[in-house]
Order: structure tokens, then sequence, then C-alpha cells
């Protein structure tokens, strides 16, 4: 162990306000799902939705296609997201279920939000992970 290494403060939690602040300021995340025997990981821009009755959570649109396939076969999913600065870097998980956004009066909701997509193409289905379990850590580079 070097002597940077025994001055650093060691990584600390990150308190759920803390966790939503960081998900809200990220300008893109990942979301892991699992299906037919196999994890993937796709990038995702997303926006916080703190505005639902059962508190926040992340709402992203996509397309057909095996995002969508493997979130609709099973809808546990984990998503992240990470940063850093000069001075310090941080992650932060959410363990949740992700569900497609169908009804009318839900997706006229979920298109005022901002979510922008980055990828070419049309990102017609909506989904919602609803939080489960939310951490984060954060610690001086």
């Amino acid at each position: 162990m070097s002597e940077q290494d025994v001055e650093r403060v060691p990584a600390r939690e990150l308190t759920a306000e803390e966790c939503w602040t960081r998900l809200e300021e990220a300008p893109f995340g990942r979301i892991a799902a699992f299906a037919a025997g196999e994890v993937d990981i796709f990038p995702v821009n997303h926006v916080v939705d703190r505005g639902g009755v059962d508190g926040p959570s992340i709402v992203f649109r996509t397309t057909a296609g095996t995002k969508l396939l493997e979130l609709t076969i099973h809808s546990h999913v984990a998503f992240e997201v990470d940063g850093y600065t000069d001075s310090d870097a941080f992650s932060v998980v959410v363990k949740g279920e992700a569900h497609e956004i169908e009804r009318r009066s839900e997706v006229e909701y979920a298109e005022t939000l901002g979510v922008r997509p980055w990828a070419p193409g049309e990102k017609d289905h909506w989904i919602r992970i609803r939080p489960v379990d939310v951490r984060g850590r954060a610690f001086q580079r």
C-alpha cells in the first residue's frame, strides 16, 4: 500500500438524495437486463421523474429491438450512472422493475419530461424503472 493510499479518505455511501441528484445530473446511464441466460448492458439517456406517486423513477425511450424484448421477458433490471471530477468519483446503482409505459395519458406525461434520444431512429417506446433499491458510493481521487 502506498503512502498516498493511506492518506486518502475511504469511499463513502451516498445518501438517497445524493444518489437521485447524481442520477438527474448524469447525461446518460447504463441499463443491465437479463434474458435467455445472458446479461446485456445498454447505454441510454434518461430523466429522473420525481413527480410519481410512488416516488422518483427513471424514464427513457427506446425502439423495438433487443433491449425492449429483454425488458419484456424479464423486468428486473439494474441501472447505473457514474462520473468523476478532478477531485472525486462516484457510482450510483438502481435496482428495480422496468415496464413499458403504454397508457396514452402516461405517455403524454412522459413526453413532458424532456427525454431527447441521442441515437438516431424513432424511439417510440417509453420505459419506466421503478426502483426497489438505490445505492451510491463516492470517493476522492
